[in-house]
């Protein structure tokens, strides 16, 4: 008898085992799952929490932001605003030939005005909404009207440069025929502002907007390109214009589908359109990063071309002014050299040496100053000299905030009141036809934003406040506020007071927020919305 170690085997098995028959296995139970490390409960929590927060966003998103969006409204107005009519071709043919007499003269102030008088924002926001909501008929519609009133601009701005006897290329021109990377994302902001107001409401920032993102001074320097024959500024000016168009588009389009603005196009369609504009997008931006990187050697040369002057001379000279003409061939260089010791003949081993570090040919005008030979007397003469030219510049500046404010107002500027030791200017404007409080108060924050150093006040011309007020469950809403501050500043501006009507929870919390700034407001009870009114003028 064998002798076996381990358990007896049952019975079933015996008799099985005498028959010669295999008997199955038992099957053996599915291991029991390790329970879950700490780290993996961990991650796995925190993904849960980041959806949760991403679906709570998205719900907010929806419900308070696109929720509170009128798309009707918006569309119709943004297809009014891109209509071909009458006073779109007139408005666009005004502001092409303010831009043009406004760069023939170097005036920026004259250059803002035309951008302020300019329409070619609507077909061009129009364009971006309705690639949004796949409107091909409304695309038609603004793409033939920004093109006929960019045409018209062009050829008016030519014949006038073609009959002017001025047809220098001024520094307001050149400044635009040299877009860069900077450029683009310039009207990358303004559109997306622009694109923010008008979806929100908020008309009365589209003044700035039309300021930024100058889209009439680069048409009217492609008509003095074509009436001059210069391919260079023609081509140039060109090429900032549809930058400045093509960017705008395209951020109108992404914010319009931010606000759940769509289409009826399907997913496929879509995505190809998608693709189509990013595509556009970028192949823009590859031409305007050859430009920055153009100018990023400029900025580069004009450090070696200082390094290279001073090391010409001993340490007790002063290099004072320097300027560098780099669209001039070979690139010419103008420096102005305070020095104890004059050094005849420096200027070609100067050209020389920039010659080889640069790699380009360098033509140098360089006048040498001779001054005293102590250690400070450059230095002294230098300082006369900065001080000379800081109070010419103080004084040009002044006076071209004077010219400014008076284009704003409408008014001359011997109108404009200016106070130099306390650094404030004040005019009271005329009245503008279509022009609203907002306006006036948008062409004041903007003039200030240029000055940040003066105190700029632009009193309006009496008109209507604000129709209301908007408040939502006791506390005012973004335009609410918006209304509110347009209604301080003009009561501060104009020093009268205000009354509001309404709900009297809401016109007491209005006009406490008055009082607080020092304009006397009151109240009056009555029904929803909250209106402001001018209270009497006292005889």
């Amino acid at each position: 008898m064998n002798d076996r170690s381990g358990p007896a085997a049952s019975p079933e098995a015996a008799i099985a085992a005498e028959a010669g028959i295999d008997r199955p296995s038992a099957p053996t139970p599915p291991p029991t799952p390790a329970p879950a490390s700490t780290d993996t409960q961990g991650t796995i929590a925190s993904v849960a929490s980041l959806r949760m927060v991403i679906d709570n966003v998205r719900e907010w998103w929806t419900v308070h932001v696109i929720g509170q969006v009128d798309q009707a409204e918006v569309t119709e107005r943004r297809r009014e605003d891109g209509k071909l009519s009458e006073h779109y071709l007139f408005m666009t043919a005004m502001s092409g030939g303010i831009a043009i007499l406004g760069l023939l003269l170097s005036s920026p102030a004259v250059v803002i005005g035309a951008m302020l008088l300019s329409p070619l924002m609507g077909p061009i926001m129009g364009l971006g909404f309705a690639l949004a909501i796949g409107d091909w008929a409304w695309l038609k519609q603004s793409v033939l009207t920004l093109l006929i009133g960019s045409v018209l601009a062009v050829l008016l701005c030519a014949a006038l440069v073609f009959l002017s006897p001025i047809q220098t290329i001024t520094t307001e021109i050149a400044a635009r025929t040299r877009p860069n990377l900077f450029d683009l994302f310039v009207a990358l902001f303004s559109a997306l502002a622009g694109a923010y107001a008008m979806i929100r409401g908020r008309e009365g920032a589209i003044v700035g907007v039309a300021i930024a993102t100058a889209l009439m001074p680069p048409l009217a320097v492609v008509g003095f390109g074509l009436a001059t024959f210069n391919s260079t500024v023609f081509s140039g000016a060109l090429l900032l214009f549809v930058t400045n168009f093509i960017t705008i588009a395209l951020t109108a389009f992404g914010m319009a589908k931010l606000y759940g603005f769509r289409n009826s196009l399907s997913a496929r369609n879509t995505m190809f359109q998608n693709i189509a504009l990013l595509v556009v997008f970028f192949g823009l931006a590859v031409p305007l990063g050859f430009s920055l990187n153009r100018i990023a050697w400029e900025t580069n040369a004009q450090r070696i071309v200082r390094s290279e002057i001073s090391e010409q001379f001993d340490g007790r000279s002063q290099l004072d002014a320097l300027d560098m003409e780099f669209t001039a061939s070979p690139v010419v260089i103008h420096a102005v050299v305070f020095t104890p010791r004059l050094q005849p003949g420096i200027e070609e081993s100067i050209e020389r040496g920039l010659t080889e570090r640069l790699g380009e040919p360098i033509k140098l005008d360089l006048v040498q100053y001779e001054v005293g030979t102590n250690d400070s007397a450059a230095e002294r003469a230098q300082l006369t000299a900065a001080r000379a030219r800081e109070e010419r510049e103080a004084s040009a500046r002044v006076e071209a905030l004077s010219v400014r404010l008076s284009l704003a107002a409408g008014v001359p500027a011997s109108e404009v009141l200016i106070d130099t030791r306390g650094r404030r200017a004040l005019v009271r404007a005329k009245r503008l036809d279509g022009a609203s409080l907002a306006t006036y108060r948008a062409l004041e924050e903007r003039i200030a934003a240029a000055e940040p150093d003066w105190a700029i006040e632009l009193i309006p011309p009496t008109a209507s406040l604000p129709r209301a007020i908007a408040f939502e469950e006791g506390q005012l809403t973004a335009s609410g506020q918006a209304a509110l501050d347009i209604t301080r500043w003009a009561a501060q501006r104009l020093g009268r007071g205000v009354i509001f009507v309404g709900p009297s929870d809401d016109a007491d919390g209005a006009a406490a927020a008055l009082r607080d700034q020092g304009v006397a407001a009151g109240v009056r009870s009555g029904p929803a919305p909250l209106r402001p009114e001018w209270a009497a003028q006292e005889e």
